[in-house]
Parts: C-alpha cells; sequence; structure tokens
C-alpha cells in the first residue's frame, strides 16, 4: 500500500498524530454526522470506525434500519479515513451492498481501511457490522485530493 509523506501537510507530526488532528477537526465540522448520533471511535493513517445507535425515527416500513442511515454511517468512516493523511479528500464514487438487516437499537460500526492510495486517488473498503459481529453492508468508497489541508500546521 503506498502512502504520501505527511512532511509537508504539517511539519514534525507523526502520521498518527496527524490523522487524530485531522479527525478531530472533520468531526467537529460534520454536523450531519453528529446529528446522527455517530461517534469516531478510532482513527489512524488511512484508518477510521465510526459507530451509531439504530433509533426508531431511523427505521423504515419493514421496521428495519433505513439503508440510507447505513450508507451514511459507512460514508461518514470513509470521509474520515481518507481525510486521515491532512489533504482536503472528497468521494469520487461508491457503492454499497446490504447484507442483512439493522434493527431498532443495534450498535453498528464502520471500519473503513485504506486499500490503495497513490497521487490524488485512493480505494477504501468500509465494513458495518452490529453489536453480534454480523456484517450489515460492505462499501466501497474511490476519492480524489482536491486542494488544501483539513487542519493548517501551526507556525
Amino acid at each position: 500500500m503506498h502512502r504520501d509523506s505527511q512532511a509537508d501537510a504539517v511539519p514534525h507530526v507523526d502520521p498518527q498524530a496527524l490523522a487524530e488532528l485531522a479527525g478531530k477537526a472533520m468531526f467537529e465540522r460534520d454536523t450531519a454526522t453528529q446529528a446522527l448520533g455517530m461517534q469516531l471511535t478510532g482513527i489512524g493513517p488511512g484508518f477510521a470506525r465510526m459507530t451509531m445507535t439504530v433509533r426508531a425515527d431511523m427505521l423504515n416500513g419493514h421496521r428495519t434500519c433505513h439503508g440510507g442511515f447505513i450508507f451514511t454511517l459507512a460514508d461518514s468512516a470513509f470521509a474520515m479515513a481518507c481525510n486521515s493523511h491532512n489533504y482536503n479528500t472528497v468521494a469520487a464514487g461508491c457503492s454499497i451492498d446490504f447484507l442483512a438487516p439493522g434493527r431498532e437499537h443495534d450498535m453498528l460500526t464502520a471500519e473503513a481501511v485504506e486499500q490503495a492510495l497513490g497521487g490524488k486517488t485512493g480505494v477504501y473498503d468500509i465494513k458495518v457490522s452490529n453489536q453480534e459481529g454480523r456484517i450489515i453492508a460492505l462499501f466501497r468508497g474511490k476519492s480524489h485530493r482536491i486542494s488544501g489541508l483539513v487542519v493548517e500546521p501551526k507556525a
């Protein structure tokens, strides 16, 4: 797996500390993710873990978690992982496969793992599972780096 040097992003900060700074900044600015009760529970270079409890207002007509909320959880973990190198990065495309239903009160966990990173593009796989470890969905995201940094270096 190729990773770009972080030296030009924030001088004298190790990659884990950089990921933590970028993740904290991204999460604080992401009011949509916060409104859904998501939590950022783990982050590292090219990795993020987020959780969300399925609430009654997230259920569809079958009384299971609406796929849009599962997608949003996976997408939020994807965003945290692909911005963890401190370069502003957006989604270029993604897909999701729903494998099992999420139920009310389930604690869903999305783990995003960088699979490839080169130049301005990356590929990330996100697994969404419930509290019993059952896989609910598999999401693949393709990222594209744009200009700027998530966290500006301090002088």
